[in-house]
């Protein structure tokens, strides 16, 4: 009995309280999955914490009860995420503007994802007990550029081109990587600890049962749906837990410094279609798509050895979707073709 209680204090022992700003988005519910799982208490911010219904799967993880709190914050106010990274030694601002049918990309992505990320560091600042600060930048601000070598993989020292975004009016990619460069010159002149996770096209199971547009996007190429799946052209693609996992890596690890790329595979589409094509041959998947800018992508690869070199280990692209149709199908999602429904 009592080695069987030392088993269970292990299992539980705290690893210490962390902050997941955006704590219900699809990514950083998975953050929080992980970071439960691991141990961690973790003070997650949101919107609305009295609306159960959307953070119903948090509620649900594992650990949650006792090790999870969630409280209100909004990006675009300063001082809102004081409560929330006070006393956390870690802070993962993972809470950002994602794409969609936007009439105004300033005041609904530029400005949330860059005042919205100083705001979070301020609050930051005033944590006595803060050692580092994780950011999710995305593969966006490194791969939105025309004048690299193809033969030449991008690595973490590469910054898309604004000139270029703003003419192609790229706004996640420009937003994501003005937001990466205010971060990185706030924690200089603060003398911060800051590393950046860059994750590229994220693929797997979803927490949330109402889709964001990333998972909303596979789920329209699964049903074959060309009309509302954007045509992505050359794409990195890497596993949900994988972005987690990396995240806490980088944490925990001491020796971990600057931007880190966290991407499994990149593939052109048709690339993409072929494989998924042979792996779900009853799935209407398209085996071609509408070709636009972003099908003209230049030839590129990801040099991800920097991660790899911490002993990190990506999930492969056949991973990623079968727990990614397994969730959907788990959710009740249909797979099957709008067309082919009578």
């Amino acid at each position: 009995m009592e080695h069987l209680n030392k088993g269970i204090a292990q299992k539980v022992a705290i690893k210490g309280h962390v902050c997941v700003t955006g704590a219900s988005g699809y990514v950083a519910s998975w953050l929080v999955k992980r970071l439960l799982s691991s141990g961690y208490c973790v003070k997650g911010t949101v919107r609305d914490p009295g609306n159960y219904k959307k953070l119903e799967h948090l509620w649900q993880l594992e650990g949650a009860e006792e090790r999870l709190q969630l409280v209100k914050a909004d990006l675009m106010e300063e001082g809102s995420f004081d409560e929330a990274v006070m006393g956390c030694e870690g802070v993962f601002h993972t809470a950002s503007p994602v794409l969609g049918a936007n009439t105004d990309p300033k005041a609904e992505i530029l400005d949330p994802a860059i005042k919205g990320t100083l705001n979070v560091l301020r609050s930051c600042k005033k944590n006595p007990y803060l050692k580092r600060v994780v950011l999710t930048s995305s593969s966006a601000a490194v791969r939105a550029r025309d004048n690299f070598d193809p033969k030449i993989p991008l690595d973490e020292s590469s910054w898309s081109c604004v000139d270029l975004c703003e003419r192609l009016k790229i706004w996640y990619a420009l937003a994501k990587t003005l937001a990466e460069r205010s971060a990185w010159e706030f924690a200089k002149e603060n003398d911060m600890d800051l590393v950046t996770v860059l994750p590229s096209f994220v693929i797997g199971p979803s927490l949330p049962r109402d889709l964001c547009s990333t998972a909303s996007d596979v789920l329209a190429l699964l049903k074959g749906d060309s009309e509302n799946f954007s045509c992505h052209g050359r794409m990195g693609y890497v596993h949900i837990d994988d972005v987690a996992r990396c995240h806490i890596l980088v944490y925990e690890d001491a020796t971990a410094r600057g931007r880190y790329l966290c991407s499994s595979t990149v593939l052109e589409n048709h690339e993409l279609a072929s494989l998924l094509g042979e792996r779900y041959p009853l799935l209407p998947i398209p085996k071609r798509f509408e070709s636009g800018w972003s099908s003209r992508r230049s030839y590129y690869e990801f040099n991800t050895i920097k991660l790899r070199s911490l002993g990190f280990k990506f999930k492969s692209v056949e991973e990623m979707f079968d727990d990614c149709i397994a969730s959907l199908k788990e959710q009740g999602h249909s797979l099957k073709s709008e067309a082919s429904l009578p």
